[in-house]
């Protein structure tokens, strides 16, 4: 089971190391139509595999425009299927995820700012770190609920209004609540949650993990009229209880990136999930794809 993210067309490592050039993607899809057998979330989770070819099942988290923009014409193309795992932050009027706000604010904002009466600076990888605590931004933020993070993006916007530049919306925004309805109702499609704002459920507190969850879920059915019963995990965080919370909630498709517990392999609502690595010619990937680890 694979994990993609935004697919844009040029300059894919822009604002972070997790796009794919759109010319990469189809090139995948190309390999995996000729030598792979193509999967839905569901046949994977039934067990419906061939025994000739190696078994792939294609997910995308974040819930880019540009999947709707460029993904969604290749499958329906090549006759592919892909889960798409889409936050609920269109609701709340927000077009950008807060982290790839925070990713793109911090490579064009000041060297220097002031955040809840802390200082912040660059250091040498670009982030944001405290010069108080040596903590960074982000992972300050990854632990708190999302009106901190909305304090942050009203804070930082007046100094990088990017949204200006036409170039980068492949690279941020969101998809629309219309635009996520026509992508359910294509047939190569499965809508799955991917949290309602995108925040780390294994690191909010898990009463704001389980409203979450649950919200997203009610957000997304009501949209796409389809019931909502998978789950991926934001940045392939969780702890026990948000698995029981999201059982709970009626999800019975959890997917994580790697397994945090022993009971997981277990766990018949679990899977593992592979991160593509944008680095890598096609063949390259495949191979990695094949062998489940990066040499």
């Amino acid at each position: 089971m694979l994990i993609y993210h935004g697919i844009c067309k040029q300059d894919h490592t822009r604002f972070n190391p997790i796009f794919l050039k759109l010319k990469t993607f189809e090139a995948h899809l190309k390999l995996y139509k000729k030598y792979c057998n193509i999967i839905s979330l569901d046949d994977f989770y039934q067990g419906r595999f061939s025994d000739d070819k190696f078994n792939i099942c294609i997910t995308f988290d974040d819930g880019y425009a540009n999947n709707y923009k460029y993904v969604l014409p290749l499958l329906e193309k090549y006759q592919l299927p892909a889960a798409f795992f889409i936050t609920a932050v269109s609701e709340e009027s927000y077009d950008v995820l807060w982290n790839d706000f925070l990713g793109i604010a911090t490579r064009y904002g000041p060297e220097t700012l002031i955040y809840k009466n802390e200082q912040y600076h660059k250091d040498q990888n670009k982030q944001y770190i405290s010069t108080q605590s040596g903590i960074r931004l982000k992972e300050k933020l990854r632990c708190s609920a999302f009106d901190e993070k909305a304090e942050m993006m009203e804070l930082l916007y007046p100094l990088v209004p990017f949204k200006d530049d036409e170039q980068n919306k492949d690279y941020w925004l969101q998809m629309t609540a219309e635009q996520i309805k026509e992508l359910a109702a294509s047939p190569f499609v499965h809508i799955g949650a991917h949290g309602y704002y995108h925040n780390d459920l294994g690191k909010i507190n898990i009463v704001s993990a389980a409203d979450e969850m649950a919200r997203t879920k009610q957000y997304l059915e009501s949209l796409v009229e389809k019931q909502v019963t998978s789950l991926a995990f934001p940045y392939g965080s969780y702890t026990q209880q948000v698995i029981e919370e999201a059982k709970k909630a009626g999800f019975n498709q959890l997917l994580a990136m790697d397994f945090h517990f022993d009971t997981d392999a277990t766990d018949q609502t679990m899977r593992e999930r592979f991160t593509v690595n944008p680095f890598l010619s096609p063949v390259n990937q495949l191979y990695a794809t094949i062998n489940r680890r990066y040499d």
